[in-house]
């Protein structure tokens, strides 16, 4: 799976929101934003188990389409984002909406040490829940000592 392009297309997304261009926050309060964190917290511990079922269940419906089962999902998750896989430690940057995408950016430390951002496109479901319907690794400057 190719995430340059993507990452070309969702970083100037990330930069305008960063720095006051996003939609005024479009309906996304203090619970959304903590439901947001929470569904990929959850997903993120379920990749420390490599609990395919549970990992996958975070997933929105196109992406679970996608992918079929949740050993489809795991293996590219372990294949191409090693960083959101098995990451050092992470750290929740500012939500923002732009265009109707709530984007969740995540700051990753990746088990090689380099810094990342995760950029986490959230879809709110029929039943008011959120699920993960993307994800794009996009590279820091900084660097762990």
């Amino acid at each position: 799976m190719r995430r340059i392009l993507p990452l070309l297309l969702c970083l100037p997304l990330w930069l305008l929101g960063a720095s006051g261009f996003a939609e005024e926050d479009a309906g996304l309060g203090a619970e959304d934003r903590e439901a947001i964190q929470d569904v990929i917290r959850k997903q993120l511990d379920a990749f420390q188990r490599d609990d395919e079922a549970e990992a996958f269940s975070y997933a929105a419906p196109a992406i679970q389409a996608q992918f079929k089962t949740p050993a489809e999902f795991m293996r590219m998750v372990r294949s191409g984002y090693e960083a959101v896989y098995r990451p050092r430690s992470t750290r929740f940057l500012e939500a923002f909406v732009l265009n109707g995408q709530v984007m969740q950016p995540v700051e990753v430390v990746a088990p090689d040490t380099s810094v990342l951002v995760a950029f986490y496109l959230m879809e709110r479901q029929s039943d008011g829940t959120w699920r993960i319907s993307g994800c794009v690794l996009g590279t820091s400057e900084g660097q762990t000592a």
